[in-house]
């Protein structure tokens, strides 16, 4: 992959805007018919580049971390049905995902895991090729994570981590201070369409989704999320 900055970025929109209209009026009426048993957790930025470093990157299999309601979920797997290849394998301890996720994008491309990452950790696959992180957010679940699933997982291989900068700095005793903290010192570089932290990104893109006619699918948001790739292991 190229390095992953705001240049990629808007090449991809670009270069898949057609995808994306598509993918984002489909989205919008999944979150329309759940109704309030759906509450999406990405933002459109950060919703839209996860679908767009999938298709760029083509991974055979995707790990996720967290499910929730299904929205995450949902675009990963709208990525693999339009890349005609690819499986994706999501952890949660709750399984509101299996009720949510329409039928059409799960068959013959998802396996779902419940329970505690800490106890399903085996069922990782070791060939993963996109990591989605979306779980708990304090520092004691990332330091495991760091730790323990980071080094199972390819190194090379894009990775996004969830509700980093919902502000212009990472917040004392949360996982994005300890994410950013451990990327600092393997000198690794992420990007972010955060509005808080990135405030160019954040400018540039929105512009960008106008100028492309990609309509609003959640709304505006913070877009939290940062996106890196895998250090090798020290």
């Amino acid at each position: 992959m190229k390095q992953l900055d705001l240049g990629f970025v808007t090449g991809l929109y670009r270069q898949y805007a057609e995808d994306l209209a598509a993918v984002g009026a489909q989205q919008r009426a999944f979150a329309e018919s759940m109704g309030s048993r759906m509450t999406p957790q990405l933002d459109d930025l950060e919703a839209e580049i996860t679908y767009l470093l999938l298709r760029e990157t083509r991974p055979a299999v995707v790990m996720e971390l967290g499910t929730f309601h299904g929205w995450s979920t949902s675009w990963i797997l709208s990525a693999l049905r339009d890349n005609g290849s690819g499986r994706l394998h999501s952890f949660d301890r709750i399984d509101n995902v299996v009720r949510n996720v329409p039928e059409d994008l799960a068959e013959g491309r998802w396996t779902f895991v419940r329970g505690d990452i800490k106890q399903t950790l085996d069922q990782v696959p070791t060939d993963t090729g996109y990591l989605f992180v979306d779980a708990a957010h304090n520092s004691r679940f990332a330091r495991w994570y760091l730790e323990h699933l980071f080094p199972r997982v390819p190194a090379g291989i894009p990775v996004s981590v969830h509700d980093v900068y919902h502000f212009r700095a990472t917040l004392p005793l949360h996982e994005g201070k300890v994410v950013v903290r451990w990327l600092d010192e393997r000198g690794v570089p992420f990007f972010t369409p955060s509005r808080a932290k990135s405030r160019t990104a954040y400018d540039t893109l929105t512009v960008l989704r106008q100028d492309l006619g990609l309509a609003a699918i959640r709304g505006a948001g913070d877009n939290p999320m940062i996106f890196f790739e895998m250090p090798a292991p020290r």
